[in-house]
């Protein structure tokens, strides 16, 4: 469901100026995304605030760090009051996690069927993250399934999101 004003638990995306936004378009190209308009993801919580991942590691922002740009606020259709509390206490045991640019190597070597030793564990982990990773691991940690195609644990990027997410059928 697409939303025009955010509510806590819902999924903000974004685009990322200058070059990093652009490795991340080229990343999400390798991943079969093409060259979507979102290249970032984040989650919204209470008072205006969101959680981000970024690469210091994730933070807590405020929403209007976007102010300067377009925002798509997503989420499932119907979700209630005590699940919007579990996804944003389910994303704040995130904050601190390191970034990892790796990550969209990885996604793209799986793509690609490259047989790399570790790929699907390296994928997998919590301990690195992207910012559609975490996002997706957040709604999945508040018991919330965003995707049932049976891809691997933590092999989604921003278009993913959105592009399961911003059908108002879904």
């Amino acid at each position: 469901m697409i939303r025009t004003e955010p509510q806590p638990g819902d999924i903000g995306l974004t685009s990322i100026t200058g070059p990093v936004g652009r490795l991340i378009q080229i990343g999400q190209w390798l991943n079969g995304d093409g060259f979507g308009p979102y290249q970032h993801a984040f989650i919204v919580l209470p008072d205006d605030q969101l959680i981000e991942a970024e690469p210091g590691g994730a933070q807590v922002a405020p929403l209007s760090e976007y102010d300067d740009r377009e925002v798509l606020y997503l989420s499932p259709t119907g979700l209630t009051p005590a699940q919007r509390e579990a996804i944003v206490s389910c994303a704040l045991k995130y904050r601190d996690v390191p970034y990892s640019f790796l990550d969209y190597a990885a996604l793209a070597a799986h793509r690609f069927h490259l047989p790399v030793p570790g790929l699907r564990a390296y994928v997998e982990s919590t301990g690195h993250m992207i910012c559609s990773q975490l996002c997706d691991q957040t709604y999945k940690d508040a018991g919330i399934q965003l995707f049932d195609d049976g891809r691997w644990e933590g092999y989604v990027t921003p278009m993913d999101l959105h592009n399961q997410l911003a059908d108002p059928t879904r």
